[in-house]
């Protein structure tokens, strides 16, 4: 992705709030998501199976955790471009960091951008899913 590598997930919360400061209205706001999405790396179609998928989203959504506790990597994929720009945002947050870090960080970009207000339920269920398997795969490394 062409987005600079923020030092921590705080960081990077803040540059998204920012970002997204620079938009009046929700429709310009989703077509940026969108272009994040879109900018997205190539994911392997063999990555895209049952074990990947994250369940309780909606859409379809596939997360793989690669790395050590001391540096995860995440990568991802959605058949849906609005998705594809929830999960650039999610990962910008959160991949590349500790395992400590990633657990220990709320995302708290979702409200300050006010996308807890403009996605539909079941989006907002897929993204709570989304974070809650990324979590789980960070937690399970630090055991």
């Amino acid at each position: 992705m062409n987005q600079p590598v923020e030092k921590t997930a705080a960081e990077a919360q803040a540059a998204i709030a920012e970002e997204f400061a620079f938009f009046s209205d929700w429709t310009e706001r989703y077509q940026y998501l969108i272009d994040l999405g879109r900018q997205l790396p190539p994911f392997p179609q063999e990555w895209k199976n049952e074990d990947n998928r994250v369940h309780g989203c909606q859409s379809m959504v596939w997360l793989i955790p690669s790395g050590d506790p001391g540096h995860m990597h995440f990568d991802a994929a959605s058949d849906s471009a609005i998705v594809s720009g929830l999960i650039a945002l999610v990962l910008r947050v959160y991949s590349n960091r500790s395992a400590r870090e990633i657990v220990d960080t709320e995302p708290t970009f979702i409200e300050t951008i006010g996308l807890a207000k403009h996605l539909s339920p079941t989006r907002s269920n897929g993204l709570a899913a989304m974070l809650a398997k990324l979590k789980a795969q960070a937690a399970s490394a630090l055991v």
